[in-house]
């Protein structure tokens, strides 16, 4: 129990690679969660423009009225 054996080592030196190994993978999983935190807020703020163009729709003119 005192020390790592020789699978302990392998497990943390294949996780490593994967984390930071190749192409910049961490950055681009830090892009990927930017990006979804983005377009969660965008989703936030297009909850709140329906109401808001249903309050700015004008009135129904009064020649519409007559006829229906």
């Amino acid at each position: 129990m005192g020390s790592l054996s020789i699978w302990h080592w392998l497990i943390v030196l294949v996780i490593v690679a994967l984390v930071f190994g190749g192409r910049g993978k961490l950055s681009g999983l830090m892009g990927d969660a930017g990006k979804g935190i983005k377009a969660f807020r965008e989703g936030l703020k297009d909850q709140d423009q329906p109401q808001e163009t249903a309050k700015s729709l004008p009135p129904e003119s009064e020649k519409d009225k007559a006829q229906g």
